[in-house]
């Protein structure tokens, strides 16, 4: 038999092509909030490591709201988020047929902060944050003695996420009482070290982000013990306060949402059963607070059994405690 000499490179042209097809690894696609971003990165680091270059693991930070909006187009099989989905976000994905499985994956204290420093502040109550961030603040309240006449004669510059944050929505809801309800004049990122960076600059700033965001640059800023009511205690964000529920209203679960169909993908599949899977060891590494065991196997069942939905109504939630978080993912 005599092959056609003018073939032979043609083949060997496609089976290189077939072979480096072949060797490319498959992607898991996330992105969303910042503030979710160190635990599902640390996963993504050591699944990466597991999977040795089989799987490539991307992960966003477009804060949860740009986050939502592309996991409800269908171009993220999952997103990160540091408060539950909202209506308008469920609505979206409904229309585009995407289902989604909700799970809380750790704790965080949303912290505030300033510069070190400010030796003026020991503590600040939720209406004196309230008069700094509310809507009416705006060019009107631009010295700390305007909150509260024993503080300085200071320019208060603030420095917070942006519209796009879920960190933004759970705080204004939070401090203000309706999300997103906040003044305009402040320096606003979802890149959370550009806002650690802002207040490290200025004596009189002040911001707030995730606790991981706090504890990275702990001996560059300042933590500021907060006041819920009127006789309570200052309590300072910590995994022990955060676990026995005292510091409120500012801590928070964070999540993943998975899209259902994208379960379909043994990378992806593999990949949420190992974030679930050592979570309760990675959480601590990036200073978030683990979940209780129990909450990490009803996460299981949920993917076992693909169970769709949020054990939320689609309004941001406040004060949600550890116990409160699993009475409602059990009923899921």
């Amino acid at each position: 038999m005599r092959f056609n000499s003018t073939l032979i490179p043609a083949i060997a042209a496609l089976l290189l092509v077939a072979g480096t097809a072949a060797a490319e690894p498959k992607i898991v696609k996330i992105d969303g909030s910042s503030t979710v971003f160190p635990i599902t990165e640390a996963v993504a680091e050591e699944f990466q490591n597991s999977k040795r270059g089989a799987v490539r693991v991307t992960v966003g930070i477009s804060g949860t709201g740009g986050g939502f909006k592309k996991f409800c187009r269908g171009e993220t099989d999952i997103s990160g988020a540091s408060r539950p989905i909202l209506k308008k976000e469920m609505d979206a994905c409904r229309e585009a047929g995407i289902q989604y499985i909700e799970l809380p994956v750790a704790y965080d204290a949303l912290t505030v902060v300033v510069n070190p420093q400010n030796d003026w502040l020991k503590s600040i109550t939720v209406d004196e944050l309230k008069k700094m961030w509310e809507p009416g603040a705006q060019q009107n309240v631009t010295k700390w003695n305007q909150v509260n006449p024993a503080w300085p004669d200071q320019a208060l510059k603030l420095f917070g996420p942006g519209a796009d944050s879920g960190t933004f929505d759970y705080f204004t809801e939070a401090v203000v009482g309706k999300a997103k309800s906040s003044r305009g004049d402040y320096t606003a990122s979802e890149d959370d070290n550009v806002l650690v960076k802002g207040v490290t600059m200025d004596k009189g700033a002040l911001g707030y982000f995730g606790y991981a965001y706090f504890a990275e640059n702990s001996k560059k800023l300042k933590a500021v013990p907060v006041v819920a009511a009127v006789g309570k205690p200052a309590v300072s964000p910590s995994p022990e306060t955060v676990k026995n529920g005292s510091y409120q209203p500012l801590s928070r679960p964070v999540f993943i949402y998975i899209n259902a169909k994208s379960l379909d993908k043994p990378e992806v599949k593999e990949f949420v059963d190992f974030y679930l899977n050592q979570a309760p060891a990675l959480v601590p590494t990036v200073k978030y607070v683990p979940l209780p065991e129990k909450a990490y196997q009803l996460a299981k069942e949920h993917i076992a059994k693909k169970k769709l939905g949020t054990a939320f109504g689609g309004e941001p939630d406040v004060g949600v405690t550890v116990e409160e978080l699993l009475q409602r993912e059990g009923k899921l």
